[in-house]
């Protein structure tokens, strides 16, 4: 088993979008595999950035297992809204050689029932043993994994090997205190961007889950490497790591609302990118004011980005 693989920077993907709104697989992967040659760790498919709940099934498995066949490093989302399917992702994910799997709690049914849960990812980590995975805690899935629930599955289920926080800096603190610092084997990630300056330099992360870094990866792997240094007592890299962890903030920020898929797939477009501008659903759309506020934002931050690497020290020492 493959205990590192939640180590890094890991993009979560977009599943882009054809025009008769089916899902573009050559476009997934060409976009996974332009995310590994800007020195991503690996990605992260089907989460909710990959539109998992807009997908069938089948279309989510085939993303996966095209993914797989192009040599991309896969974690695989296993959300479903009932745990039979869920089962059946991540034995699909075990099968095809997927690399790790994201436990995304029950939802709608017994949502907030912890033994509901408990039942629930104890049968995800059964269905693939040899898969390393991470329980994904966000509070827009309804439910907060704790310390208690976490070590009673770790203790049955060996391939329970870290924790995916999303909840905020608050929650963060939670898991690196009750949690990650109770066992050293265990890895804390970071699940939200706003976090990441936090997650690395006062909870210990070892790696983290990014939206914006799909847009930005460059950036990103930049915003990780100083907060890594910052995290090892480099006071130049801790100066400026929270200096561009301020700077991509509203950016940042996007990845914390219910419209943050949409604000990624805008700036891709932006980017060049034009197979992220249509929807799976027709209505979905940012208004005209979100886009211009997106927009604007990118151009700030890049204007800023390029100035401030002109700087020297750990600006230059840690640059992606």
């Amino acid at each position: 088993m493959n205990d590192t693989i939640f180590s890094g920077t890991i993009p979560a993907l977009m599943t882009p979008c054809n025009p008769d709104r089916t899902p573009d697989f050559d476009g997934l992967v060409r976009e996974a595999q332009m995310l590994m040659e800007a020195g991503m760790s690996g990605v992260v498919y089907c989460g909710s950035m990959g539109d998992w709940p807009l997908l069938t099934d089948d279309e989510r498995m085939e993303g996966v297992e095209r993914l797989v066949k192009a040599g991309v490093p896969v974690m695989v989302g296993t959300g479903a809204v009932n745990t039979r399917m869920a089962v059946a992702h991540a034995a699909h994910a075990a099968k095809v050689g997927a690399q790790g799997l994201m436990l995304i709690p029950r939802v709608l049914s017994r949502g907030g029932s912890i033994a509901a849960q408990r039942d629930h990812f104890k049968a995800i980590l059964s269905a693939a043993p040899d898969l390393p995975a991470v329980i994904y805690n966000s509070p827009h899935y309804g439910f907060a994994t704790r310390a208690d629930l976490f070590f009673e599955l770790r203790a049955e289920h060996p391939n329970l090997i870290g924790f995916k926080e999303f909840g905020g800096a608050a929650d963060m603190s939670y898991a690196a205190e009750t949690i990650t610092s109770r066992d050293e084997d265990v890895t804390l990630m970071v699940g939200v961007d706003t976090c990441v300056y936090h997650g690395f330099v006062n909870c210990g992360a070892t790696g983290s889950i990014t939206g914006i870094g799909c847009v930005l990866p460059r950036e990103v792997l930049h915003l990780v490497a100083l907060c890594k240094a910052a995290a090892a007592g480099d006071a130049d890299a801790r100066a400026r790591a929270r200096e561009l962890d301020d700077a991509l903030k509203v950016l940042s920020t996007f990845d914390e609302g219910p419209d943050l898929v949409l604000y990624y797939k805008h700036l891709m477009v932006m980017r060049g990118h034009k197979e992220f501008a249509t929807h799976f659903i027709e209505t979905d759309a940012l208004s005209d004011s979100q886009r211009n506020f997106a927009e604007a934002q990118l151009r700030l931050f890049d204007s800023w980005y390029a100035d401030w690497c002109k700087q020297g020290g750990a600006v230059q020492k840690y640059a992606a």
